[in-house]
């Protein structure tokens, strides 16, 4: 069975996409079998992969609704191991149905849609949207355990606690297994001083949900680099694109991480 992980934070511009894909492409260097779902209606990930509208007929929206298996959808892309079920702006029409008090589970639709391809991936990355909406709740209902990117920015904590507080929640109800997996800091600058008090503020109240390559000391950061700001407008992984960069060694390092469990 997959191991299936949400990387979700209802704030936007944290590296939350980017971690997907990158995290997504990295574990699928690592010979894993990875199925990237982007569950986004902006469909970032979709695009940061090198596919538009126009390279596929259906997406998730089709299999939330039912008129497609997950399988139906799921994409192959340039990148050995690596699959992709797309988005497309239509995911919007969704949370209608979501919202629909009569629809018994609806918490639940994505999950039973996982099931369908659960034996064929070894890890499947779930790109939500920046949105603690219906969307981001079937992503997290069918996880095993998120990711929860966090920006060395101002503001970087702002809304953290709702986000808690919905996995503290769903774990108590419908979703036993959920785990925070652990917070990964972005946009990490050693020049910035608000960067380090950022990193300092979350080592101090998150220190073991923090990740480490073995033996250490410092955690894992993704810093700002320009590489990863590039690298979707030509449709790859900051990892494919730029391989030895410091934001492709981040993602590396954090697959090495996830890999080892």
């Amino acid at each position: 069975m997959s191991e299936v992980i949400s990387i979700a934070n209802q704030k936007g511009g944290v590296g939350k996409t980017t971690t997907a894909v990158n995290l997504a492409a990295s574990l699928a260097e690592r010979g894993k079998k990875v199925l990237l779902l982007d569950i986004d209606p902006q469909s970032n990930a979709t695009t940061s992969l090198g596919f538009n509208r126009s390279d596929y007929e259906f997406n998730i929206y089709h299999v939330l609704i039912g008129t497609k298996k997950l399988s139906e959808v799921v994409l192959k892309t340039g990148i050995k191991n690596l699959s992709l079920a797309p988005s497309n702006i239509g995911l919007v029409g969704i949370e209608k149905e979501f919202y629909n008090p009569k629809k018994k589970n609806r918490e639940l639709i994505l999950k039973e849609k996982i099931k369908e391809v659960s034996k064929k991936f070894d890890f499947i990355i779930i790109d939500s949207p920046p949105a603690l909406g219906p969307i981001t709740i079937n992503a997290l209902s069918a996880s095993d355990s998120v990711i929860i990117p966090i920006q060395c920015e101002f503001f970087a904590l702002e809304g953290l606690a709702q986000l808690l507080n919905t996995v503290s929640l769903l774990k108590k109800t419908i979703n036993p297994k959920l785990k925070i997996k652990g917070f990964l800091p972005t946009m990490y600058s050693g020049q910035n001083n608000l960067s380090k008090q950022v990193l300092a503020d979350l080592s101090h109240h998150f220190k073991d949900k923090l990740f480490h390559l073995k033996k250490a000391k410092e955690c894992i950061v993704v810093p700002r680099n320009v590489k990863i700001a590039e690298s979707p407008s030509f449709g790859k992984p900051v990892t494919h694109y730029a391989t030895s960069s410091k934001g492709s060694i981040a993602y590396r390092d954090l697959a090495t991480v996830i890999a080892r469990g």
